[in-house]
């Protein structure tokens, strides 16, 4: 995927809220099955937002009801300014871009010809299409028949005709299955470009560590419910889980330092090849830093929980 967004447009000028996402006590039972049970949820305009959660969580039939394709059983939903309820919704879903988790292409086609066929589904211009594969490094397979892509080069192609349209709200359903890690990191550059021109980004993943310093904030999901909702850094400080201290200081040093970490942390420390290892919470660590100090430590890295962690630690 190469550098350099063209052709979509800022959010309108005539969107006053804050928000491009709002939903209010969305809930959505089939039967005894509460797959969505009482989310709600302000996504503001222009911010790349995580949604993650285990299979079953909710976060397909969030994406279906804020597309609009399922209607909830009770609850509001407001997408780029429009009601998903409501009979203007019709013209708002053209400013909405999706790519499912399960892209199904039409394989006699070939690429161009499958975006040429989505831009008139969606009232697109045909005029887009061509930019738009040069856009996500499929150029020089664009008139080659879809059968003969790989899954990543499928996976691109979705992409590309989730960007048909200018859209001001993107849904992207597990975006990068089957991309080597130069195709992500492409795709990640572009996410940020369209950022900046205004879209609105919502992402789903369960590759956690790929979404941690890539989300501006995210909402975990369980049983159909919210558990949390912020930044990264949000969730790190109300999680409170700790943080892990590793040491590099001469041997004849470790009992020193355990004896200055006494009273301050509750945790033995363990050894290491080059020092101690030990957690402490967060708001032990400045009086850690000032134990450890005097002693001449050689280095000092303290490893802050993993998105993985607070996932656990907040849904389990």
């Amino acid at each position: 995927m190469k550098n350099g967004v063209s052709g979509v447009v800022n959010t309108s000028p005539v969107d006053k809220s804050p928000f491009a996402i709002v939903l209010r006590d969305v809930r959505k039972h089939y039967g005894a099955v509460h797959a969505v049970d009482g989310v709600d949820l302000n996504i503001p305009q222009g911010q790349i937002f995580g949604l993650i959660g285990h299979n079953g969580a909710g976060k397909s039939t969030l994406f279906k009801m804020m597309l609009g394709l399922e209607q909830p059983t009770s609850g509001n939903i407001v997408v780029a300014g429009a009601d998903v309820a409501g009979s203007n919704f019709r013209s708002a879903r053209r400013k909405l871009g999706y790519l499912p988790e399960n892209v199904v292409l039409y394989d006699n086609l070939s690429g161009l010809e499958t975006l040429h066929f989505f831009a008139r589904l969606k009232g697109a211009s045909v005029k887009e299409c061509e930019p738009l594969l040069d856009k996500v490094g499929l150029a020089h397979a664009s008139r080659r028949a879809v059968r003969e892509y790989s899954k990543g080069m499928r996976q691109r192609l979705g992409f590309a005709q989730a960007l048909l349209g200018k859209p001001q709200v993107l849904f992207l359903d597990e975006p990068t299955n089957g991309l080597d890690p130069q195709a992500i990191r492409d795709f990640y550059i572009t996410l940020r470009e369209l950022q900046q021109i205004g879209v609105t980004i919502v992402i789903t993943s369960h590759i956690l560590s790929e979404l941690q310093e890539r989300v501006d904030e995210l909402a975990i999901l369980a049983a159909g419910k919210l558990q949390a909702q912020g930044s990264v850094q949000q969730l790190r400080e109300d999680t409170d889980l700790p943080l892990v201290v590793e040491v590099d200081l001469a041997a004849d040093k470790n009992p020193e330092l355990i004896q200055a970490l006494r009273g301050i942390v509750d945790t033995q420390p363990e050894p290491t090849l080059a020092g101690l290892r030990f957690e402490c919470t967060r708001g032990q660590k400045m009086a850690v830093l000032a134990a450890i100090a005097p002693l001449g430590v050689q280095d000092i890295r303290l490893q802050e929980p993993s998105l993985e962690d607070m996932f656990f630690g907040i849904s389990e």
